[in-house]
């Protein structure tokens, strides 16, 4: 299969929001708890508690960090539609988060976050210039000491997703794809495995990586 350039991979996203309610989508979370645990254990909310949620699309996640006290927040998404749907939901609250519509793969990042949390857009990252480019908008996004939290399916979890092909992976295997791009970068902190339930009542696994930022 040809690899989706930019421009294809934004109307993909696009129309796949704009197809079906946010509850409908197979990876709705009323609450996203795992998130929020892993969250608030590696980064307490308070001064300095930064967060980008990347490929946050109309994630409940940063309804739940603005109630914890977390800010600076950020919600990156390849699809304004979907930033759009969020800022609505939020209403006035919508004030207090930088919404960014873009292709992570072609982001410069403007700042630095103490925390990076994705939850399923690096195993859409099929190709290895994709990967690259994501693994360096990551570490020029997080501080030194600062944690990045990224779900992916897991080896034994779904090939595709919302029509398209992924990469599936263990924390051990994530951690060598970031290693082998920008070696001494990050250092594995740890993995853990997370079964995920769809609206449906379908199962996906899921695994879930933690990185530490390394300082120079």
């Amino acid at each position: 299969m040809a690899e989706r350039q930019p421009a294809e991979r934004a109307r993909h996203w696009r129309d796949v929001y704009s197809a079906r309610e946010e509850a409908a989508f197979t990876w709705f979370e009323a609450r996203p708890q795992v998130s929020l645990d892993l969250i608030e254990h590696y980064l307490p909310p308070g001064e300095g508690a930064t967060v980008i949620d990347v490929g946050g699309g109309t994630s409940r996640l940063v309804d739940a960090l603005l109630e914890r006290g977390y800010g600076p927040v950020a919600v990156l998404d390849i699809a304004p539609t979907a930033l759009d749907a969020t800022q609505r939901r939020l209403g006035p609250d919508a004030d207090a988060v930088t919404w960014i519509a873009a292709d992570i793969t072609g982001w410069d990042p403007p700042g630095q976050w103490a925390l990076w949390h994705d939850r399923a857009v690096f195993h859409f990252l099929t190709a290895e210039r994709d990967r690259a480019a994501y693994v360096a908008a990551m570490a020029a996004a997080l501080r030194p000491g600062g944690h990045a939290i990224v779900a992916t399916f897991a080896e034994d979890g779904p090939e595709t997703c919302s029509g398209l092909p992924v990469c599936r992976y263990a924390p051990a295997s994530l951690f060598a794809t970031v290693e082998r791009i920008s070696p001494g970068a990050f250092r594995l902190v740890e993995g853990r495995r997370h079964v995920h339930v769809t609206p449906k009542g379908n199962r996906q696994s899921f695994q879930v990586t933690v990185l530490e930022r390394q300082r120079k």
